[in-house]
């Protein structure tokens, strides 16, 4: 049942041994199933990695399957992202195909697709933009991070937007908000109005003023300009796609107010789990938070506990009385 979520056959036998008999040791379980313990244990390894067992709070060193419920949706939640994820990439593939054809296209009105060289006219056109928008700018950024350029002129754009009310909708690739400086921007537009949003991975860069207009940089550099699309079929086509990002993304993690050791209360929470043994997944699905907001937490933490392992690092967090 379970190798449609991929869960081998093997693997899935050692789960529900577990769940039948939830006391059974490793020794046990293979005895049961009739294979080397090295099997078991590879069993339990691929399990953790899915959340589907955990330490047993009553028997040390032990594991135990996770409520079957539980596992059973975490596991239809995975597949559920990855069907999604597949869903942002053919729509972006049918964007970009749209785009080119409509390039190559000699019926269509010269107007409707208007080609903006070098980053000058980019900016000077999106500044229009900024300044006569009647209702919405919708923008997905994607990259390692922001340039310096880039983020100065965006917030004096953005303001601009948002004090004559239009409303601005930012999804960030998360690997952007990585950058220090890309995410301080984004933490400052968001207290300044902008409503944000984050995915692990994004499919297009793209600016789409009013479902009117769209804004998609030449090729892989900016610095060659962009091309503009008018009020025909693709920008409507890109409108559902950052409408699709936008329900499917996370809620941008604005810092909370931290206690006297700079710490905040997500960070106590993901001390907390991190001391249980959880994985950085299974931390990230509890606090709805995405596994790389929770790696780079836990990295920061143990540079800041001289920790060389996760373990480690709960241990030194308790001693401190972190938790």
């Amino acid at each position: 049942m379970l190798d449609r979520l991929g869960i081998s056959a093997g693997i899935e036998a050692v789960y529900w041994a577990m769940v039948e008999n939830p006391t059974w040791n490793v020794d046990e379980l293979a005895t049961s199933l009739d294979v080397p313990e090295a099997v078991v244990h590879d069993a339990f390894s691929a399990l953790a990695d899915q959340a589907l067992v955990t330490p047993s709070p009553g028997r040390e060193g032990n594991l135990r399957s996770v409520s079957l419920r539980l596992g059973l949706l975490a596991l239809l939640h995975q597949a559920e992202q990855q069907i999604i994820a597949q869903q942002a990439k053919l729509l972006a593939a049918r964007a970009s195909v749209l785009a080119r054809a409509a390039s190559h296209d000699i019926h269509r009105e010269r107007e409707e697709i208007v080609r903006l060289e070098g980053p000058d006219t980019v900016w000077e056109r999106l500044a229009e933009h900024a300044c006569t928008a009647s209702e919405s700018i919708m923008t997905l950024t994607t990259g390692r991070a922001m340039p310096p350029g880039t983020i100065e002129t965006s917030k004096n754009l953005t303001r601009i937007a948002l004090s004559r009310g239009v409303t601005i909708r930012h999804i960030y690739q998360e690997s952007t908000l990585d950058d220090a400086g890309s995410r301080a921007y984004a933490e400052l537009m968001a207290k300044q109005g902008e409503q944000s949003r984050v995915m692990t991975e994004a499919p297009v860069r793209m600016t789409l003023v009013d479902r009117q207009f769209a804004l998609i940089p030449i090729g892989s550099r900016s610095c060659r300009g962009a091309l503009e699309i008018r009020g025909s079929l693709l920008v409507s086509t890109l409108c559902l796609l950052f409408d699709l990002l936008w329900e499917r993304g996370m809620e941008f993690p604005m810092p909370a107010n931290a206690d006297r050791d700079g710490l905040t209360e997500q960070t106590v929470a993901i001390l907390r789990l991190l001391r249980q043994g959880r994985t950085d997944e299974a931390i990230g699905r509890q606090l709805q938070l995405s596994e790389r907001t929770v790696r780079r937490t836990v990295r920061d933490l143990m540079r800041r506990l001289d920790a060389e392992s996760r373990f480690q690092a709960g241990v030194e967090a308790a001693l401190r009385r972190w938790i």
